[in-house]
């Protein structure tokens, strides 16, 4: 459901429901609708937030829902921690796509 809910959004108008609501928009690098490709690779590479926190889980051997639970918030912030590397502040999935999003409180993004 969430891959069709997303790539969908994406994919008409570039917004799911909640980012109405935060009036935020998703748009290719050269600010153009995403095609449904794009939007697909988009949610695909966004699983990404979780690999960090699986992966100690997995090396870890932790069988604890709160150690588990732990693993995964920690790894979830080490991902988005790395946007402050990037010189547009973009999430790693955004940078490997060529997607940004844009925040729509101040008008279309510039084609």
């Amino acid at each position: 459901v969430g891959l069709v809910f997303d790539v969908l959004g994406y994919g008409h108008g570039g917004q799911t429901v909640a980012q109405k609501a935060w009036r935020l928009r998703i748009v290719a690098a050269n600010g153009l609708p995403l095609t449904p490709l794009r939007a697909f690779a988009r949610y695909l590479m966004a699983w990404l937030w979780f690999l960090p926190g699986l992966v100690a889980i997995h090396l870890a051997g932790l069988q604890s829902g709160a150690a588990i639970g732990a693993t995964i918030a920690a790894g979830t912030l080490t991902y988005a921690a790395t946007s402050f590397f990037h010189p547009g502040r973009q999430f790693l999935h955004d940078a490997l796509c060529g997607t940004r999003i844009v925040d729509m409180r101040f008008g279309p993004p510039a084609s």
